[in-house]
């Protein structure tokens, strides 16, 4: 099950996020958890670079592409690997929209476009992996 996709500032302040099964009470706790987890370790990081944690036995794949952190967050099927391909997905995709590595400035102008982009994504990938 693919638990959340969610896209922060290098900086921490929030840009997008998709949850998916995770209550609401429990959002907030994902939301500190991952912009900390990218702030202990994205310091630095190549863009594209892919990082893995795990965490009360989910997966999160992570990386940094221009200014925007992004982060997948799934379970069961969607381990590590999984996981890596649906951030490639979404790599390239954002790598379309935005044309050049986003800045916070660029992915806000693009936002309605990024939104629709991503949602096309996680259907695609996640209607593809459950026929697996």
């Amino acid at each position: 099950m693919l638990l959340a996709v969610l896209f922060s500032h290098t900086e921490g302040n929030i840009l997008v996020e998709r949850f998916h099964g995770v209550p609401t009470e429990e959002r907030l706790h994902w939301r500190s958890f991952l912009v900390k987890l990218g702030a202990d370790n994205l310091k630095g990081a190549k863009n594209e670079e892919l990082f893995v944690a795990s965490h009360k036995s989910v997966y999160i794949v992570y990386t940094v592409l221009g200014d925007a952190c992004i982060y997948v967050v799934g379970k069961d099927e969607y381990d590590e690997l999984a996981l890596a391909e649906v951030l490639l997905v979404i790599i390239s995709s954002m790598k379309d929209v935005c044309v050049k590595p986003p800045t916070e400035h660029r992915f806000l102008n693009k936002y309605g476009r990024i939104c629709l982009c991503l949602d096309d994504c996680l259907e695609g990938v996640t209607g593809e992996l459950r026929e697996r």
